[in-house]
């Protein structure tokens, strides 16, 4: 009889199928094999938190192929990743294995393991215990509140803040951080102030430079020379001078080594030496767990890569000694081991730090058989936990303070030198993000690195020679902006987010279009800011750091068996509910209002000349301030519809806005040959499009639209030619013919962005493609992935037209021309048969009705984009939905003004009064 064993990835199960032998079967699960539904309702807190658990294809395929491995099996050893997020991917299999009946004299036990070795996994098999019960209540805990956050509080953003994308409970409190850094830059005001240094050179000839630090007998502060008229005067002074060293001090300072890595501290030192992201540091990290080919063999090079611990195993320590003792000399060994501990607000020691599984695999060593990320991350980690068991490092500081005749006017120099270089010899941590800026020219330096300047000898007394002396003028520096590093580090000092979550976390803020990541530098996307002030006002105590991190000990006490975890819930949900209920009654005018005060000062900054930033540039009578249509916000002007100027949220000066010059009129970019019309590049609230022609009146006196089309995300207006947008206006082009249907495969551009399509296939492109110039071969790799998502399953017995199972965002559906049908939890997409899927669509079959055709067809068309839109604040990221033509470039500037969409509260279900659509800026 065979043993079965689960773990999570297949690399992973192919190592340890090897250390076990074949009295075990090992299997993967594929991560986690079920989930929450992105649908309303799946989290109930009237029953409790009673929760629905929903498995996907996938999911379900593997727990059938596990249980088909029971049949006759001994135990069946849950071997997941050792944490809550791998305690819970065991119970979900045990709980799907139980409902079929697999267990059935099984005896089921969890194992752990931190490092991928043949010891490791010898050793948690020997060692099984049960699932943690406690553990898994964190995990319920903590996904049902995600859910709750998410499927409640973003309705009401897209309610009252038309154009937001998801709230989330973390999530938003990252946001909010960055957003306030960001305003704290925009207020910040520079001040004045200015130094002097003077060049000395002792009796033996050697030069130093010393600063100025008391003039008059007076110790200077750092505004005490405000202007150059100050700093002349005591520049003079230093000048009129004669001067001799008045103290010498010297004294020795340890530097310890800094820990072994963290998964905090790991993205935080990978993004400042390596410039990698914290998503490409966790997805490399997870590769050097799993392992690598060594010479045939697959070998696990470092420990589980999601902890927040630092210490380390003691066999780990001794066999990092050792190689220290012998490959260093015994003077870099510390007489006893380094122990630490974290100092992490919230943290959990229950792992390893990430450390080498084997001290011998040097990075030297396995180089050859890395990619280059691999070996300079596997690089970086092997440093840090050899460097954590040598010796501090020892320097010699020194401080010298110099002197005129009669003691009133007094520089000082200091400096120091490495005496023994300890830790340094191997490992030094990366500088702050202060230093470097100040190395990059991003700030100016206001002092030298004192750390890397020497002072020659000098004794108290030497008369000193004096040489130039300088006035020096500085200016103070706003806080620096946000990095992956300096944000994760923020959050984790806060106790706010687990390890496992900051990268995602980071990652979604970018998808959503809150945030930009620009020369690794988080900058605050206006959509962000909107959505943090909305939530600041009117749900502050659900982005309230001190909150958030309550809530993270909360979880921690229910890992801890301390405290019930519905009785955390019901706490949360009391509170969390009645401040949602609070919002049905607000109006929108209320909402901007708000709004346009808080973040005036962003959108509308101080002129120079004085002017008022907001007086509209085309009527000059109006006044500018934040409105919002039915697809965001954007700013107009208050003499609407007389006056009709728009622009979309850029602030003035921002990146990317004003070097196009859409916001004041149309960029000619040409004549159309065929028709004789000009060719337009122009930014609408919408967006950046191109226009053929102004339109005009059909024979019937009707006004007519000119031709539109959507610049992609990777177009540059600046840089866009008459070709190029003439191809644009052009689109959807023919590709070629697919060869299995012989139908046209097009490419367009769609609602969604760019596709191709054959027949009633659609594929949205990914990043990189092109959809004015991509080719058949690529367009046929394209359209494998999307047949992979459409099961064709035979002609339908009454017309013999195709009866077609699908993938969609919400589970399989069965498709017969217009008429679709859910296909239930028990029915396996690959395994329905022809009879089955016409009786299903016979019995639940309904059709679909498109988008705007009758108020039901609305509603209808509206339920799978709300659905989307709660799937995306769930966490889960649904299918590309079927594009449609480009019919958003049609209407660039379409809106609602905001006073006619606030004069009903929006709680009622009577629609606003239609307002006249609002030309794009380009026409005012």
């Amino acid at each position: 009889m065979t043993d079965v064993v689960v773990v999570e990835s297949p690399a992973k199960a192919k190592t340890i199928n090897k250390y076990l032998g074949g009295d075990y079967k090992v299997l993967a699960s594929f991560g986690h094999v079920r989930d929450l539904p992105p649908k309303d309702g799946s989290v109930r807190p009237d029953e409790d938190f009673a929760m629905d658990w929903e498995s996907e294809d996938r999911g379900e395929r593997q727990v059938n192929e596990i249980a088909r491995a029971l049949k006759g099996a001994r135990r069946l050893f849950l071997a997941t990743d050792p944490d809550r997020e791998g305690e819970a991917i065991s119970w979900h299999v045990q709980d799907m294995l139980a409902r079929k009946g697999a267990l059935k004299g099984v005896e089921v036990r969890r194992i752990t393991f931190n490092e991928i070795t043949k010891r490791a996994i010898q050793h948690a098999i020997a060692h099984p215990r049960d699932l943690d019960a406690p553990l898994i209540d964190a995990y319920l805990a903590r996904r049902a509140l995600d859910y709750l956050v998410g499927f409640t509080l973003s309705p009401v953003l897209w309610r009252k803040l038309p154009g937001s994308r998801s709230a989330g409970r973390v999530q938003s409190v990252a946001l909010r951080l960055i957003c306030e850094r960001e305003a704290e830059i925009e207020a910040f005001k520079a001040r004045e102030y200015w130094t002097v240094e003077g060049r000395f050179t002792t009796p033996q000839g050697a030069p130093f430079t010393a600063r100025l630090t008391h003039l008059d007998g007076k110790k200077l502060d750092q505004f005490d020379l405000p202007d150059e008229a100050s700093a002349m005067r005591a520049k003079a002074a230093v000048e009129a001078g004669t001067f001799s060293v008045v103290s010498v001090e010297k004294r020795r300072v340890r530097r310890n080594p800094p820990p072994p890595f963290t998964t905090s501290t790991l993205q935080q030192e990978a993004s400042r030496k390596l410039g990698m992201g914290a998503q490409q540091t966790m997805r490399t990290a997870q590769q050097l767990y799993e392992g690598v080919d060594i010479q045939g063999e697959t070998v696990g090079l470092i420990t589980y890569m999601r902890t927040d611990g630092v210490q380390m195993a003691r066999e780990a320590i001794t066999a990092i000694r050792d190689h220290v003792k012998e490959g260093f000399g015994p003077d870099y060994l510390p007489g006893a081991p380094r122990e630490y501990s974290s100092k992490a607000k919230n943290a959990q020691e229950a792992h390893e730090a990430i450390r080498p599984t084997d001290v011998g695999n040097t990075p030297d060593r396995v180089a050859r058989f890395l990619d280059d990320r691999q070996r300079k991350l596997y690089e970086l980690i092997w440093k840090r936990a050899v460097a954590s068991q040598m010796q501090s490092a020892e320097l010699d500081q020194t401080t010298v303070e110099i002197a005129d005749d009669n003691r009133r006017t007094v520089l000082r120099a200091t400096g120091s030198v490495i005496a023994f270089d300890g830790f340094l010899k191997l490992y030094r941590e990366d500088e702050d993000d202060r230093a470097a800026d100040a190395r990059a020219g991003l700030v100016t330096g206001a002092q030298e690195d004192e750390e890397s300047r020497t002072l020659p000898p000098m004794r108290e007394r030497d008369p000193l020679k004096r040489g130039d002396v300088a006035a020096l003028q500085h200016f103070t520096q706003p806080p620096p902006r946000f990095s992956e590093a300096t944000l994760v580090k923020k959050l984790e000092e806060l106790g706010i987010g687990r390890p496992s979550t900051y990268a995602s976390i980071l990652q979604t803020l970018q998808d959503r279009d809150y945030v930009k990541l620009d020369k690794r530098r988080f900058f605050p996307e206006d959509r962000g800011r909107l959505v943090t002030t909305f939530l600041v006002h009117f749900f502050e105590r659900y982005v309230d750091t001190g909150f958030t991190a309550g809530l993270e000990e909360q979880l921690d006490d229910i890992s801890g068996g301390k405290i019930d975890w519905r009785a955390v819930m019901r706490a949360f949900w009391d509170d969390f509910r009645k401040a949602v209920d609070a919002t049905k009654d607000l109006k929108i005018s209320d909402v901007i209002d708000t709004l346009d005060e808080e973040l005036g000062p962003h959108f509308f900054p101080e002129r120079g000349d004085g002017t008022d930033p907001r007086v509209c540039p085309a009527c000059s009578g109006g006044r500018l301030g934040l409105r919002l249509g039915r697809t965001g916000a954007f700013i107009g002007c208050s003499n609407y519809p007389e006056c009709r100027y728009t622009r979309p949220l850029i602030a003035p000066g921002a990146e990317g806005e004003g070097s196009t010059g859409l916001t004041e009129g149309p960029r000619e970019l040409g004549t159309d040959p065929a028709t004789g019309e000009k060719v337009t590049v122009r930014r609408g609230p919408y967006g950046v499009y191109v226009q053929l022609g102004e339109g005009g009146t059909d024979a019937k006196g009707k006004p007519t639209k000119p031709r539109r089309a959507s610049l992609t995300r990777d177009m540059d207006p600046d840089t866009l030619d008459l070709d190029r947008a003439l191809k644009l206006l052009s689109l959807p082009r023919v590709i070629g013919r697919d060869p299995e249907s012989g139908e046209e495969i097009q490419a367009g551009l769609g609602r969604f962005g760019p596709y191709i399509k054959v027949g009633s296939i659609f594929q949205s492109l990914e990043p990189g493609d092109d959809v004015l110039s991509l080719g058949m071969n690529r367009a046929m790799e394209l359209l494998a992935k999307a047949r992979a998502k459409v099961r064709f399953v035979g002609p339908h017995p009454k017309d013999g037209s195709p009866v077609e199972i699908r993938k969609g965002r919400f589970g399989p559906y069965a498709q017969h021309g217009k008429m679709v049908a859910n296909l239930p939890r028990n029915l396996v997409m690959e395994d329905a048969t022809l009879e089955e899927t016409v009786a299903l669509l016979a019995e639940k079959g309904k059709e679909l009705v498109p988008k705007g055709k009758g108020a039901k067809g609305k509603a209808k068309a509206a339920k799978p984009a709300a659905k989307a839109e709660a799937a995306k604040a769930n966490g889960a990221e649904p299918a590309p939905a079927k594009p449609a033509p480009c019919k958003a470039a049609a209407k660039p500037a379409a809106r609602k003004p905001a006073a006619a969409a606030a004069k009903k509260p929006a709680a009622k279900a009577k629609p606003a009064p239609k307002a006249p659509a609002r030309k794009p800026a380009a026409k005012a």
